[in-house]
């Protein structure tokens, strides 16, 4: 994929969906991976309610099954328009999302082998940021994904959101699953920030040096509230 503008395909589910007895995400993830898309990733959230009004979320040594999972594919409008009927006829219920966004950054694959910011009023039109990457990548000794949030601290960012993927595939067209008891693997990783475009632009040339395999997109958005809870930073 090359820099432009390109789709961005966001599907939500619970992850008791099935389609055909599988689950709905592992169906569409093999539908993608089929049909050769560059990439995909599924999140798993860890609260949420839906039109039952009840609010669930992850419990210690608990599996929660009423969760939302989140399915993301980055493509172009050509490759996502093949998929879409797909999509719809696998996905019985849940939301399926298209936006426009903007690709800034596309790796290709690698050869095999704390400063505290001054409040601020974030609110109208800004910028949505996203990196992904793999959780086992490193930067100088720790986590990348731990290093960028850093980074963006020192630079004044209002806040970034990290979610880790439970499955997904990217260039090496490898297919990773979280599994039970296991922690650590190839799977991605979403950094996901919302500031003004001024704010943003500062942070993009950091992220050029920091990502060597992975994608950086952004997103134009409506800031319809911004709040945050009183108190002192945590030093990471």
């Amino acid at each position: 994929m090359e820099k432009g503008p390109v789709k961005k395909l966001s599907i939500y589910v619970d992850e008791t969906d099935k389609y055909g007895g599988k689950p709905v995400y592992e169906v569409l993830m093999n539908l993608f991976y089929k049909k050769k898309i560059a990439g995909a990733s599924v999140f798993r959230g860890i609260a949420g309610y839906g039109g039952d009004g009840k609010v669930h979320s992850t419990k210690m040594l608990e599996l929660s099954v009423d969760l939302p999972l989140k399915i993301e594919v980055i493509e172009s409008e050509k490759v996502i328009q093949k998929i879409l009927p797909d999509v719809q006829q696998i996905v019985e219920r849940g939301l399926i999302e298209l936006s426009d966004t903007h690709m800034l950054k596309a790796t290709p694959p690698k050869p095999q082998p704390a400063k505290e910011t001054e409040r601020m009023k974030l609110e109208g039109k800004a910028k949505m940021l996203r990196i992904i990457v793999s959780e086992d990548d490193r930067w100088e000794g720790v986590p990348l994904y731990e290093a960028i949030a850093k980074r963006l601290i020192m630079n004044d960012i209002a806040g970034a959101t990290i979610f880790r993927g439970i499955a997904g595939y990217g260039p090496h067209r490898r297919y990773h699953k979280k599994k039970t008891l296991t922690s650590t693997g190839e799977l991605p990783i979403i950094i996901s920030v919302v500031d003004s475009e001024e704010k943003i632009a500062t942070v993009l040339p950091i992220l050029d040096d920091m990502v060597h395999e992975g994608i950086v997109i952004m997103s134009n958005v409506d800031v319809i509230k911004y709040s945050h809870r009183d108190g002192s930073l945590i030093d990471a």
